[in-house]
C-alpha cells in the first residue's frame, strides 16, 4: 500500500498591477474597490501618492511605498498578510529628467518587481536587465514597464495580458503594463475593466514551475548560511 502524502496542488498567486495616474487617477477609495473585487495576494501600484498610504488603516493588511525621487508619487504594494520582509527598494539607472527605483517583494516560493520603466526604448531595457540582477531564479516583473515591442530580457517570458492597456494620446492603444517571469508558471492573465486612471489594471496568477522548484530551494539555502 501507498503510504506517501498526497501531492498537494501547487500554490497559486494572485497579483494585481495598476498605475494610479498620481493626483489625477485614482482615489484611495478606487484602490479599496480594486482590491475587494479582484482579492489579490499581492497589489502593485505605480504613481502611488502620500493619500495612498492610507490603505492599510482604511482596509486591513500591508503596505510599503517607495517615492521615486524628487517626485510625489512612487512605487508601492499591499498584501492581506504579512510581507516575509521589509520590501527591498534598488535604484535603476536615471532618465534625463526622473530617477527611477524599483521595489522588490519577497513571496517566499518566489519574488517580484514592482516597477515603473523609464520612456527610453534602450534605457527601460537597460534597467529590466539590472532589475533581473536583484531577482533570484523564480522571479517576476510587474508594472508599467513604457516599453513598445518585445522586452527582450533574457531568460524571462512575457506572461502577461496582450491587450491594451493604455491610450497613448488618450487615441491610440498601447501595451504598457507587462508581467516578466522565470521559473513561473503564468495560469490566468488578463486586462482588468477600465478604472480612473489612464492605464487598466492588470490581473495574473502565478504559480511556481515544477522544473524549477528546487532552483528556488537552493537559493534559499544559499541565503540562509
Amino acid at each position: 500500500m501507498d503510504r506517501s502524502p498526497p501531492q498537494l496542488p501547487p500554490k497559486q498567486t494572485v497579483i494585481v498591477s495598476w498605475n494610479l495616474l498620481r493626483t489625477t487617477g485614482a482615489s484611495i477609495d478606487d484602490v479599496i474597490r480594486l482590491i475587494r473585487d479582484e482579492r489579490p495576494d499581492l497589489l502593485l501600484m505605480q504613481e502611488a501618492t502620500l493619500d495612498i498610504d492610507h490603505l492599510a488603516s482604511r482596509i486591513g493588511g500591508y503596505y510599503a511605498r517607495s517615492p521615486l525621487p524628487g517626485r510625489i508619487h512612487g512605487v508601492a504594494c499591499w498584501s492581506p498578510t504579512p510581507f516575509l520582509s521589509v520590501p527591498k527598494v534598488h535604484p535603476l539607472q536615471p532618465g534625463s529628467l526622473i530617477r527611477r527605483v524599483c521595489q522588490i517583494i519577497d513571496l517566499g516560493e518566489f519574488s517580484v518587481a514592482n516597477v515603473h520603466l523609464s520612456h527610453g526604448q534602450v534605457l527601460n531595457r537597460r534597467q529590466l536587465r539590472r532589475i533581473a540582477t536583484f531577482l533570484p531564479p523564480c522571479g517576476a516583473v510587474l508594472g508599467d514597464f513604457n516599453l513598445l515591442g518585445p522586452a527582450l530580457l533574457p531568460g524571462f517570458r512575457d506572461v502577461g495580458p496582450r491587450a491594451a492597456t493604455h491610450r497613448m494620446a488618450d487615441m491610440v492603444p498601447i501595451r504598457l503594463d507587462r508581467c516578466l517571469a522565470r521559473g513561473l508558471d503564468c495560469i490566468e492573465t488578463r486586462v482588468l475593466p477600465h478604472r480612473p486612471s489612464d492605464h487598466h489594471p492588470i490581473r495574473v496568477v502565478l504559480r511556481m514551475a515544477a522544473e524549477d522548484t528546487p532552483k528556488r530551494s537552493g537559493f534559499q539555502a544559499f541565503r540562509q548560511r
